[in-house]
């Protein structure tokens, strides 16, 4: 075991620039900026808790809070917890005289930078943490979205440094690398946001053992599972059915389902597009659980049964009417509203019966809000607003914002604010009902 204990210099950012729009943003208390701590949400299942939220946006959209730019390339989400807001960016060293020379990801300008931002979009810190995945092609950003847990960070670089760090400052506490694991990494580099669960941080390294558990307050290694191939682009769930506590995710071959206090593998189901990437989590409801991907394949919809300590996962039905490579879906009420490539659909979960099909914002991102879903394209920052309901899509709003290239974050909407990450920008909006 390599665990490194440190207290090495972190390098700040002094070029990232917050920006004021509008009248000042009104302080949240803590309890209220900390109803995102982690990818998708609360309960990793991309639905807000907040109420009392717009129903329907004017022609140019919400009202800016603020922004900031300059924050580095990069795809990941925001999470929100102990009043602050973190991300990732990928961008140059502020000091590349302490960057080794040798391998290109280490040189000055392949970086991977975490920040800490509060509720009036004032930066807080800004902290070289990282080698940063330098593929050269569109997908050179940063990746997974920061976990805020009990004031720390946990962290997975796309090279496989799993990091836990102080969220006041950004210090690092421990680091371990995938590759202690034996894993196989995926083509495009690591994007799992790792998951807390109690004492444990989740993380899936692939190869021999899929899936890990380490303690989250000193990174020793707890449990080891099973082989499945491969890692991919997804990040895990927590699933409690009939007793039994599971962790599931989504893997090269199809999806993976884990116990969750030992690692010991509960069941598998192939099903992937071949040589192609895999990047939504799955979702789970009422002994169901939905994956699905891109590139043609859709979506498997499963049925757990649970004997005892054994469980058992059988498909129930297949659909081409959500396609998604990025932007996944949610559950809400007995129905799966996702992105289907170019359209959005929305199928029922115990049938797979699609209820209907729509234009929304291209290939996108979805989240949900108070009977709303918010939906952010992959590409010129369009965001859009539609009331869910199986009956129909409507779209009650819809703006764009500024940016570059394409985009892999998801909306959040926490505190009566919907936060909007797109290349280096971060934009705050209020959606709060008045």
């Amino acid at each position: 075991m390599t665990l490194k204990l440190t207290s090495f210099v972190v390098c700040f950012s002094l070029l990232l620039v917050s920006v004021p729009v509008g009248r000042t943003a009104e302080p949240q208390s803590a309890k209220e900026a900390s109803g995102w701590p982690q990818w998708h949400g609360v309960n990793r299942d991309g639905k807000s808790l907040d109420t009392g939220l717009l129903k329907s946006w004017p022609a140019e959209g919400p009202k800016l809070l603020w922004k900031v730019t300059k924050m580095g390339q990069g795809f990941s989400t925001v999470s929100i917890g102990g009043g602050l807001i973190y991300t990732t960016g990928r961008k140059v060293a502020s000091n590349p005289a302490q960057v080794p020379d040798g391998d290109v990801s280490e040189r000055p300008g392949k970086r991977l930078f975490m920040m800490a931002i509060d509720m009036q979009g004032k930066v807080k810190w800004d902290r070289d943490i990282a080698p940063a995945f330098t593929g050269k092609h569109v997908f050179m950003g940063s990746r997974a979205t920061p976990t805020y847990d009990n004031g720390k960070l946990y962290l997975l670089s796309g090279l496989g440094v799993l990091g836990c760090y102080d969220a006041k400052t950004g210090d690092v506490k421990w680091t371990r690398n995938m590759s202690e694991f034996g894993a196989e990494k995926p083509r495009w580099a690591y994007a799992e946001s790792v998951m807390i669960l109690g004492d444990l941080v989740i993380a899936s390294p692939g190869g021999k053992s899929f899936m890990v558990a380490l303690n989250k307050t000193t990174g020793k290694t707890v449990w080891k599972s099973g082989a499945y191939g491969g890692a991919q682009y997804c990040s895990p769930i927590h699933v409690v059915y009939k007793g039994v506590e599971m962790i599931v995710n989504g893997a090269h071959k199809g999806l993976i389902c884990v116990h969750a206090k030992t690692g010991k593998i509960l069941w598998t189901q192939e099903f992937a597009p071949k040589n192609m990437a895999n990047a939504p989590t799955p979702v789970f409801e009422d002994g169901y659980v939905f994956w699905a991907v891109g590139y043609g394949k859709g979506g498997i919809c499963l049925k757990l049964s649970v004997f005892g300590q054994k469980v058992t996962a059988k498909e129930v039905w297949r659909t081409k009417d959500i396609r998604t490579q990025y932007g996944g879906y949610v559950i809400l009420d007995g129905y799966i509203y996702g992105n289907n490539m170019y359209e959005w659909s929305c199928v029922e979960l115990k049938s797979g019966k699609t209820m209907w099909k729509g234009k929304g914002v291209h290939k996108g991102a979805i989240s949900y809000a108070d009977g709303m879903l918010y939906l952010y394209g992959i590409k010129d920052g369009h965001v859009a607003l539609a009331p869910a309901t199986p009956k129909e899509l409507k779209l009650v709003g819809n703006f764009n914002v500024a940016g570059k290239g394409p985009s892999r974050a998801h909306p959040v909407i926490t505190g009566g604010r919907m936060y909007i990450r797109y290349d280096d920008n971060l934009y705050c909006f209020d959606v709060k009902a008045k």
